[in-house]
């Protein structure tokens, strides 16, 4: 079965910091993906830019919004897509990337979502 995976952080935290503690701590990562991508049951791993657009069909149109949720301060910074036999893999395997595995992801708010995926097509 395959699952997406869904890392958050709080970008408001994170501006506050110092650029070279950020850039430390993205240093930090590139360790845990790399036993991530060893797992070999990972299919796709993308970050996400800050951009947000939102589209929503409201009264017959479709409105466009700047961010999903108004009342959150949670933000998607990275999507994956892992294969795994059940749900505890995928938590296994999922807790191998570098949101569950470095400090600072508490002192940014990083935390990842996984999701059971339904259907899964790969087009050309």
């Amino acid at each position: 079965m395959k699952y997406l995976c869904l890392g958050y952080f709080n970008p408001e935290k994170m501006d506050a910091s110092p650029k070279a503690e950020i850039e430390t701590v993205l240093s930090e990562c590139q360790p845990h993906l790399k036993e991530l991508y060893k797992s070999g049951q990972v299919i796709i791993d993308v970050g996400v830019d800050l951009e947000v657009k939102c589209l929503k069909r409201m009264n017959g149109k479709v409105e466009v919004t700047e961010r999903p949720f108004d009342k959150t301060n949670e933000m998607i910074g990275s999507v994956f897509i892992i294969e795994a036999l059940d749900i505890k893999e995928a938590i296994r395997v999922a807790s191998l990337h570098p949101t569950t595995q470095l400090d600072a992801a508490e002192q940014f708010n990083w935390r990842i979502e996984i999701r059971p995926i339904h259907y899964f097509e790969k087009r050309e």
